[in-house]
């Protein structure tokens, strides 16, 4: 009986996070599709250090972070997952016995990285993908949603009023909001939020998004078209679009429009754009896949988060179309 145990235990010693892990797992898909040692070249240079988590592997470090957004998990959350999935252990490089990094690492990692680099290597991917033929400038959905900051602002309205502001606008807001790059923003007549507006190109071929953008709520979409609009190709938009703002942008990159028109203009072709809205429709999924909470302060770390849920999400793609290796 002694010996049936150390036996198991011995075998237990010897398997390997590869054996525990099925062979057709979305996490060997993506490792097959994207090589991270190569992407995350950019990154080698860093050395990260979080409480008790000294020097981990930045390629392991960033594959973790992928993993985060692409499971929707907080700092605390994905140090548990690295601990007892043995799928994120092999998609991160860890050994089953390995110890992995805890929360805290996590935040010194994101610091460390920047929006700067991660703005590298999202446009690496997309020029990558264009050179494998999944994305070009010939059609691109355009579109922008809302990111949320706080649902409530009573203590900063009462904190204003004590002060004798009358009107709490986003002149005032930003005197008494713990985030001050955060506004208000509105769509239609009646629906408000506080925080921010992601701003996406995608190309209509494949789907892949190509360009993410992050602006202050307040912020209207035809004025953040010039932050995403490709070089160049046809720009299918909605109604938000066919205002003079997004209309010069559009021109300045030699692209052609086709934005919905309101219904009061003169050239208004109801036929034209129903075919419009139906060529936009399955695109329209994107920011569904999308969480609309934003997780940090200021615009910089919230680009952060707009570029990891992009890049996340064409991974996702990626292995929907089982597509070739686009990094080896």
């Amino acid at each position: 009986m002694i010996k049936k145990i150390r036996d198991r235990q011995v075998k237990m010693f010897e398997t390997s996070v590869e054996d525990l892990v099925r062979k057709d797992h979305p996490y060997r898909k993506l490792l097959t599709i994207i090589n991270f040692s190569k992407f995350c070249k950019p990154l080698k240079s860093l050395l990260v250090e979080g409480r008790g988590c000294p020097g981990y592997n930045i390629e392991s470090g960033f594959t973790a972070l992928v993993l985060q957004w692409k499971e929707d998990l907080s700092d605390r959350e994905l140090e548990r997952f690295l601990q007892e999935n043995n799928a994120a252990k092999l998609f991160c490089g860890f050994s089953l016995l390995e110890k992995t990094p805890d929360h805290s690492y996590f935040c010194v990692l994101r610091k460390k990285i920047g929006t700067e680099k991660l703005a590298k290597m999202f446009n690496k991917l997309g020029d990558s993908l264009r050179e494998k033929g999944l994305v070009s400038n010939v059609f691109t959905f355009i579109d922008a949603s809302k990111m949320i900051s706080k649902m409530a602002l009573w203590s900063e309205r009462d904190k204003a009023l004590k002060t004798g502001v009358e009107k709490f606008n986003n002149e005032v807001v930003k005197k008494f909001a713990s985030d001050n790059q955060a506004r208000f923003g509105c769509k239609g007549k009646n629906k408000f939020w506080f925080g921010y507006k992601r701003h996406v190109a995608a190309c209509m071929k494949k789907g892949f998004i190509t360009k993410v953008a992050i602006t202050p709520a307040n912020i209207t979409d035809a004025k953040g078209l010039k932050h995403v609009c490709p070089e160049g190709g046809l720009i299918y938009a909605d109604k938000a679009y066919c205002d003079k703002p997004a209309q010069d942008s559009i021109k300045k990159k030699n692209c052609i429009s086709k934005a919905i028109l309101k219904n009061h203009m003169k050239d208004k072709d109801f036929k034209r754009d129903a075919k419009i809205a139906k060529l936009r429709m399955p695109y329209e999924h994107i920011f569904s896949k999308m969480d609309k909470k934003v997780r940090y302060k200021g615009v910089a770390k919230t680009q952060f988060q707009g570029f990891m849920q992009a890049m996340v999400f064409n991974f996702k793609k990626l292995i929907s179309i089982d597509s070739i290796p686009v990094f080896t």
